[in-house]
């Protein structure tokens, strides 16, 4: 007997689900199982074919995802420097547009020759539906395993998948629009794709700017406030540029990287509460979607899901990465692999495959639980290896991150940073007076290990030190650092 969802149990159900969520993903990481997955799984164990609870609302599922993305792409944004993607713009943007249409290209081909019954148009809907890379599974798998990686990977593969949904979703769109009605223009479609990107752009980084300034002018006495008044913002940027008809996922992730590379009041507060909220947005989102699949459906669409699934892995996504950093001469062959392997599926297609079964397209039901099946692998096969295979080819670093936590109020205009102490800074001597540092700069405190404490001039510094270091001329220290050959020091107050 099926458990309905009711407001006489939802809390205690929800409470519960999110309660396995958090135990399940605190222990899938000791084994390298992404979180997602296990998200996934929980709400599945508790659907319709495990514990019984009955949810079968696409448009509610479609609902949580567009909210539940709005959060993670501007949380994406905020965490992201965009002196790290400025070197890898073009690849990503190629990436996001180019690589999308072509992966979709060849694997909707695939699709037609294996599948007997979807027609070409249909086959090329679900290609379409699986095009992008999964925001949500790449932001969080990389940042939860720290993984650091060389020739600027790591914020290129962010940048893409922070940026493909809206050319995944114009395709998925007008594909439905295509087995409809039977005919849509090729230049009203093209049209179409330009407008959305260009208002979503637009719209995000100018509401990114009013953001700002409302923030930082609005001078609420509890700054609690803040976080809430940063969500309401996120919001209304995806739903005004929706109304627009822009492309509401470009605008928030574009607004959340305007916002995150400009200083803003209680900045640090509220980029740990937004993290937070994106993280709780993550799992409702997974539970949501493994709560609509019914698993015992999966079974009959295990082959020609593995098909898809491998196909992408091992030829369509690598053919359209190849394809579009053949004229980027930056990157290595083992880079361009690497790209290749992180082209995790995770909720975005899972989200796009409720188009279908909301505007009554032919077998969609079929292509939905083929895409929760491709996903299912291809966060086994990709999400459980990000950081093995970047070890095998030689790509992994390990992550710089922050020691101190220590953030300074806007009025205050000097910059933080924190260095590690390495021989070449100790050549002039190993005490602290020793050290050429600008004037109107600082070392105000040290990290040793465990232990933090505030140095002197005559303290003695050991190689592996962290030191947290404040200077009135941010620009100048920078380029010190630089003259000493120490690359990318910790920002506190960018």
């Amino acid at each position: 007997m099926g458990i309905s969802l009711d407001t006489g149990n939802i809390l205690l159900i929800g409470s519960i689900l999110l309660f396995g969520s958090i135990m399940a993903g605190k222990a899938g990481s000791r084994f390298g199982i992404p979180a997602l997955l296990l998200f996934l799984g929980v709400g599945m164990i508790f659907g319709s074919d495990g514990v019984g609870i009955e949810f079968n609302s696409p448009a509610m599922a479609q609902f949580v995802g567009m909210m539940a993305l709005s959060i993670i792409l501007f949380s994406g944004g905020m965490d992201t420097s965009y002196q790290e993607i400025k070197p890898v713009l073009g690849q990503g943007i190629v990436l996001a547009t180019v690589g999308v249409f072509i992966t979709t290209c060849i694997t909707g081909l695939f699709i037609y020759l294996i599948s007997g019954e979807l027609l070409l148009m249909e086959s090329f809907l679900l290609a379409a539906v699986m095009s992008s890379t999964d925001s949500a599974s790449v932001f969080s798998i990389l940042r939860s395993k720290r993984q650091g990686l060389k020739q600027r990977l790591r914020p290129m593969l962010e940048l893409e998948s922070g940026s493909n949904d809206p050319m995944a979703y114009m395709l998925t769109i007008l594909l439905i629009q295509i087995i409809k009605t039977g005919d849509v223009s090729a230049w009203g479609a093209v049209w179409m794709f330009i407008m959305q990107m260009s208002i979503g752009a637009v719209a995000g980084f100018l509401l990114g700017h009013l953001a700002i300034r409302v923030i930082n002018k609005i001078n609420i006495d509890n700054r609690s406030m803040y976080g809430i008044l940063l969500i309401a913002f996120t919001f209304f940027i995806f739903s005004i540029t929706d109304l627009i008809r822009g492309n509401g996922y470009l605008a928030v992730y574009i607004a959340g990287l305007v916002v995150g590379n400009h200083k803003i009041v209680f900045k640090r507060s509220m980029m740990t509460f937004f993290d937070g909220f994106a993280w709780l947005f993550q799992i409702v989102m997974f539970l949501t979607l493994g709560l609509l699949v019914n698993p015992s459906e999966l079974i009959g669409v295990a082959v020609p899901g593995l098909l898809i699934g491998v196909f992408m892995i091992i030829v369509s996504r690598p053919v359209a990465v190849f394809l579009c950093l053949a004229p980027f001469r930056g990157l290595t062959f083992k880079g361009r692999l690497y790209v290749s392997w992180v082209g995790l599926r995770g909720a975005v297609p899972i989200i796009f495959a409720t188009y279908p079964l909301l505007s009554g397209i032919p077998h969609a039901r079929t292509m939905f639980n083929i895409v929760f099946f491709i996903t299912i692998v291809s966060l086994l096969i990709q999400g459980t290896t990000v950081s093995w295979v970047a070890k095998l080819l030689g790509l992994a670093t390990e992550e710089k991150t922050e020691s101190f936590g220590i953030d300074l109020p806007e009025k205050i205009k000097s910059a933080l940073s924190e260095i590690d102490v390495q021989p070449v800074l100790l050549t002039q001597g190993d005490r602290l007076r020793d050290l050429v540092l600008p004037d109107n700069t600082l070392v105000v405190m040290v990290k040793r290990g465990d232990n933090y404490f505030v140095p002197k001039g005559a303290t003695k510094l050991d190689v592996g030190d962290k030191l947290l270091v404040i200077s009135d001329n941010d620009e100048e220290l920078q380029q010190e650092y630089r003259s000493l050959g120490i690359i990318n020091p910790v920002g506190q107050n960018q």
